[in-house]
């Protein structure tokens, strides 16, 4: 009985020990811990280092977005300036060309208001045929300097890119089959491009 006795109490003592030397150990543990977390520069739990980088990089990464915006507002706006002075150069140009056409219409215009008041007494038909004649001369050569060109159409193999066709009729010959056998209105090309399309008659 008394050996289990001090062994009993043997094992208690040696518990009681074992504690004190754990709060030895952990006690340093617990003040380096504290003195740590309130030092400022290893920073704070709530905000350690890797945020404050973060943080940084948001800023300038904002900074870049706002002086992107500021050159794309900028560049935007040259590029409507140059649309609009563009709009006007060509209305004016657009202008600027009838005008032209008109000026070299007009000594034409002046030609026929002296035919019409000269054909009030003028009996002969050939001066007044004549006169016409004269007339339609210097205005055709006027349109072709500006580089009006009529269309033959008359013989040609019917061809879409030129001719608009109003009707078909038996060809007069085998070789007439498929080609243009009548104008009824004479097509116009302005710089070799197609502005009134032959209307033609075809041979069927």
């Amino acid at each position: 009985m008394a050996k289990n006795l001090k062994s009993r109490v043997r094992k208690i003592f040696e518990s009681m020990n074992k504690d004190e030397m754990n709060e030895q150990t952990t006690q340093p543990e617990a003040e380096a811990a504290l003195t740590d977390a309130h030092n400022p520069d290893l920073g704070t739990p709530e905000t350690p280092a890797d945020a404050v980088v973060a943080v940084d990089e948001t800023d300038k990464l904002k900074q870049e977005a706002g002086e992107w915006k500021d050159k794309y507002m900028r560049l935007y706006a040259e590029f409507d300036n140059f649309r609009k002075r563009s709009m006007k150069e060509r209305s004016d140009l657009l202008s600027t060309a009838s005008s032209d056409v008109i000026k070299e219409m007009l000594p034409i215009l002046d030609d026929f208001d002296r035919a019409v008041k000269a054909n009030e007494s003028v009996e002969d038909i050939g001066i007044i045929r004549e006169g016409f004649v004269l007339i339609h001369q210097k205005l055709y050569k006027r349109l072709e300097s500006k580089g009006l060109k009529p269309l033959d159409a008359n013989g040609k193999t019917f061809d879409t890119d030129f001719h608009e066709a109003i009707t078909q009729i038996p060809a007069p010959s085998p070789d007439m089959v498929g080609k243009v056998v009548d104008e009824v209105e004479k097509g116009y090309m302005l710089n070799d491009k197609v502005i009134r399309f032959s209307k033609v008659v075809i041979g069927q």
